[in-house]
């Protein structure tokens, strides 16, 4: 099984029966990972803009591996994986703001950060869909960090 999650975890090869017991997860998880990431309908967030979003969340914590790969894909938009550029060049600076707080300040998201999306004109969709970008990078890197736990166990 070859799966984004099993490789940043540095478990290309997983180990038997831990991982193939959950094969049906990873593999649900890699569906999701094309869903948000590459969906048919991205609205006005391309894939190389979701690719860059998601390169930036991997490396807020401190997952270069994962970013990597995901800036790989990020084409015109890779600048954007580094945390220190705040989308101005690209008349982003409203997207990125939020897309940062969601990721690492969470509980601290109010009606007013969505009402700040809504005024830069960024449609109730495609908020949404900056939302499953987060929350799949959330759920993403907790997989990760748990099967890095269990790899050590096969150390």
């Amino acid at each position: 099984m070859n799966t984004t999650a099993l490789k940043s975890a540095g478990l290309g090869n997983a180990p038997g029966d831990a991982v193939e017991g959950r094969a049906k997860i990873f593999k649900m998880t890699q569906a999701a990972e094309e869903a948000v990431l590459r969906p048919q309908d991205y609205g006005r967030w391309s894939h190389e803009l979701r690719a860059a979003f998601a390169a930036r969340i991997a490396l807020q914590y401190d997952e270069r591996a994962l970013s990597d790969q995901y800036a790989a894909s990020a084409g015109a938009f890779a600048s954007l994986a580094e945390p220190s550029q705040d989308g101005a060049d690209d008349g982003l600076e409203t997207v990125v703001a939020f897309m940062d707080k969601v990721a690492t300040d969470t509980r601290n998201v109010t009606a007013a950060d969505i009402a700040g999306l809504q005024a830069a004109g960024i449609s109730d969709a495609d908020i949404v869909r900056l939302c499953e970008l987060n929350a799949f990078l959330a759920y993403q890197l907790r997989v990760i960090a748990g099967l890095r736990l269990m790899k050590d166990g096969y150390a």
